[in-house]
């Protein structure tokens, strides 16, 4: 049977989504109330690409940081999601949050605060951590803090002592302009798989046109699938495009964890054996399953819970 273990290293975050601009609601306006529908979700990149991927079948494990305010909550969704958790609680500091305002569209833009996850550090890494382990996907989020990137380059290296691949998600063009896209690059081209959107891609690149981005990125990293949204997605090996896939129509209620429920569908398909193809289909569906909901969870039905593996915790 292919090994199906996959440890994500990334952000766990509380979401404060607010939907604006619907029926019934008003657009954003300044210096007044705007009515709209507010709800509270588990959150993250590297916690929603790990929830979506125990969804389509991996053995997926997180290590990530949390505050005290609202740890337990966390790991109780984790598990609920049939995700291990590996959890460290920081008793200084709270889980990071996102507000994330959300239009008649889809489309969001968000306020973040880091909290606890801008500190995940080397000190909460431990070597039996990749024990089962056949994939590493770090979260872009994890480098933009100096104790992510340290554990990323640790992580990594071991990964590669231990013949574990590894993969990146660059999560964010703003975080990536302050960090500096040639210094991500450096940093990240260790990993053989880059899974940027189109706008990361091209700030990555260099390039304005898609295609070439993904090309000339195969070539730092030695594959890119680039997320297109309603477009689908593109892959590159060793510098030339080798698979596309088209867009699927959704019902499209919320954006939040399109590109990580793709990051997961592309991962968890590459681990079973899928061809390139095969590959970012399966990564596009998970998309455009994850716009039909609000968050970036998958929805769990209460049939789904009698037959979810739920692992056992892990306290630090």
């Amino acid at each position: 049977m292919t090994e199906m273990g996959l440890l994500v290293i990334g952000d766990v975050v509380t979401d404060v989504v607010a939907l604006h601009g619907g029926a019934g609601l008003s657009c954003l306006e300044a210096g007044t109330d705007t009515a709209a529908d507010i709800v509270l979700r588990p959150g993250g990149s590297g916690a929603n690409t790990a929830s979506w991927a125990a969804r389509l079948g991996a053995d997926a494990r997180i290590l990530t940081r949390v505050g005290s305010d609202t740890g337990e909550w966390h790991r109780a969704e984790l598990r609920r999601s049939g995700v291990r958790p590996h959890l460290r609680v920081d008793p200084e500091r709270p889980t990071a949050v996102v507000i994330a305002m959300v239009d008649v569209t889809g489309e969001r833009s968000m306020l973040t605060n880091r909290g606890a996850g801008g500190h995940l550090g080397t000190d909460d890494w431990e070597e039996n951590l990749l024990d089962g382990v056949a994939h590493l996907h770090l979260s872009g989020y994890t480098l933009f803090a100096e104790p992510g990137l340290r554990l990323s380059r640790l992580a990594v290296a071991e990964a590669a002592r231990r013949g574990v691949t590894t993969s990146v998600d660059p999560a964010s063009a703003g975080f990536l302009r302050a960090f500096g896209p040639e210094r991500f690059v450096r940093e990240t081209r260790a990993a053989r798989l880059i899974i940027p959107n189109q706008d990361e891609a091209l700030l990555l690149a260099g390039e304005t046109s898609v295609e070439r981005a993904a090309e000339r990125l195969s070539l730092a990293y030695g594959t890119a699938a680039v997320k297109l949204g309603p477009g689908g997605a593109l892959m590159a090996r060793d510098g030339h495009v080798v698979a596309r896939s088209p867009g699927l129509p959704a019902e499209v209620v919320d954006c939040t964890g399109a590109g990580d429920a793709f990051a997961a569908g592309l991962l968890t398909a590459l681990l079973t054996g899928a061809d390139d193809e095969a590959a970012i289909a399966a990564g596009c569906r998970a998309g455009a399953e994850a716009v039909t909901v609000i968050g970036g969870r998958p929805r769990i039905l209460q049939s789904d819970l009698g037959s979810k593996q739920l692992y056992p915790l892990t306290t630090n």
